[in-house]
C-alpha cells in the first residue's frame, strides 16, 4: 500500500479529540474494534493455513510444483477473499452487517503489514528487533483499535439538536448574529474552538426549526457591535479587544460579563424588531428602551378562531384579534388561545 506523502511546502496538521460515549455509543465502538480483531485473525489464518499445507505436503514427499499455491497478503487480496466468505462463514454471517466496512479492513490491513514486517525481517531488510510470523489476537489482550480512513468523520452533535429544539419551541423570537465564521477559523488559535462549537449548524438548526414550531428568528448583521454597546445607557465603545472578557461602561459605569452585554443588546435589537420575547433574556432587568418587558420569557401562541360570541354577525376577525392581544399587558396576552 502506498504511503501518504505530503506534497512539498504542505504542513499537515492532526487533531486528537477525547470521546465521552453513552453506553449504546460504547457498546458500538467496541463492537467494530472487536470486528477489526476478528478480521485480523481470519486474515492469520487464511494466509497461514497455506503454508501448513505446504509443510505437509512436504513431509509426505509431494514434488515443489504440486505444492499448493501460495496465497497473496496483500490488502486487495485479502480484501476480496474475505467479501467472498463473509456472507457464509459462521464466524461472520449473522452479525458481520452490523458493524462498518471500515472495521474490516483496519484488521485485514493490519495483518497485511504484519505480514510485509515479517517477510522484510527474514529478508533482513527491515530495521529494528527481528519480527515473528503473525499471530492470533486475543480477545482479553488485544488491545481496542479501529481506523476510518475513507471519507469525511463527523461526530453528531450528543446536544445542539436538543438545545435548537428547546429554543425554537419554548420562545417566540430566536435573535442571532451573522458571524462570519470561515474568517474565524483562519485564526490559528481560535480555528479548532470554533469548529467544536458549530456555529454555522446551530444557525443551520435554528432557521428550519423556527419554521417548524412558528417561532421567529432574527439574524443581526454582521456589522451589529453587540459587544461595544453599553446595554445600560447605549454608549459604544471604539475599540474592544477580544482578550478583554468584562465590559465596563466609561459612562454609566455599567460592569458585566462581556458575553451577557451583547446578549443583552440582540435581545433589545429583536424585541424593538418584533415587539416580542427574545430567548435567553429572561432574567434581566428590563432597560428603558425594551418595550413591554422584552427581556421575559414567551412561548409560542397557536391562535385558534372559534366561530364563538365576540361581536355580532360572528367570531372576532382575526387581525382585529391580533390588535386587541397586542394592547394587552405581556403577561395577559401570554395566556391567550
Amino acid at each position: 500500500m502506498t504511503q501518504f506523502r505530503p506534497r512539498p511546502g504542505c504542513v499537515m496538521r492532526a487533531y486528537r479529540f477525547a470521546l465521552d460515549p453513552n453506553t449504546s455509543q460504547e457498546n458500538a465502538l467496541r463492537s467494530h474494534c472487536g470486528a477489526a480483531r476478528a478480521a485480523y485473525n481470519w486474515a492469520v489464518g487464511w494466509v497461514t493455513a497455506v503454508w501448513w499445507q505446504r509443510a505437509a505436503e512436504q513431509s509426505y514427499g509431494v514434488a515443489d510444483e504440486a505444492l499448493t499455491e501460495w496465497r497473496s497478503w496483500s490488502l486487495p487480496t485479502l480484501r476480496k477473499a474475505f467479501n467472498a466468505v463473509k456472507r457464509t462463514d459462521p464466524r461472520f454471517a449473522s452479525w458481520w452487517e452490523e458493524n462498518s466496512k471500515e472495521a474490516y479492513s483496519t484488521g485485514l490491513a493490519n495483518a497485511s503489514a504484519a505480514f510485509d514486517n515479517y517477510a522484510a525481517s527474514r529478508r533482513g531488510t527491515r530495521r529494528g528487533t527481528k519480527m515473528g510470523a503473525p499471530r492470533f489476537k486475543s480477545k482479553r489482550k488485544a488491545r481496542l483499535a479501529c481506523r476510518f480512513t475513507t471519507g469525511s468523520i463527523r461526530v453528531e452533535a450528543d446536544a445542539l439538536h436538543k438545545l435548537t429544539t428547546s429554543v425554537t419551541a419554548d420562545y417566540g423570537t430566536v435573535v442571532v448574529e451573522d458571524l462570519n465564521v470561515a474568517g474565524m477559523l483562519r485564526n490559528r488559535r481560535l480555528a479548532r474552538r470554533i469548529a467544536d462549537a458549530g456555529f454555522g449548524e446551530v444557525r443551520r438548526q435554528l432557521t428550519y426549526k423556527t419554521g417548524w414550531y412558528g417561532s421567529r428568528l432574527v439574524v443581526a448583521d454582521r456589522w451589529f457591535p453587540s459587544s461595544k454597546i453599553c446595554s445600560g445607557c447605549g454608549a459604544v465603545k471604539a475599540k474592544l479587544p477580544l482578550h478583554v472578557r468584562a465590559y465596563r461602561c466609561d459612562t454609566c459605569g455599567l460592569s458585566l460579563d462581556r458575553d451577557d452585554n451583547a446578549a443583552r443588546n440582540l435581545a433589545a435589537l429583536a424585541a424593538c424588531t418584533t415587539g416580542t420575547g427574545v430567548a435567553g433574556d429572561q432574567d434581566t432587568a428590563p432597560v428603558v428602551w425594551k418595550p413591554r418587558g422584552a427581556d421575559q420569557r414567551t412561548r409560542v401562541t397557536h391562535t385558534r378562531h372559534p366561530a364563538g360570541a365576540g361581536r355580532a354577525g360572528g367570531a372576532t376577525p382575526p387581525r382585529q384579534r391580533r390588535a386587541e392581544t397586542r394592547d394587552r399587558p405581556h403577561a395577559e396576552a401570554r395566556t391567550l388561545r
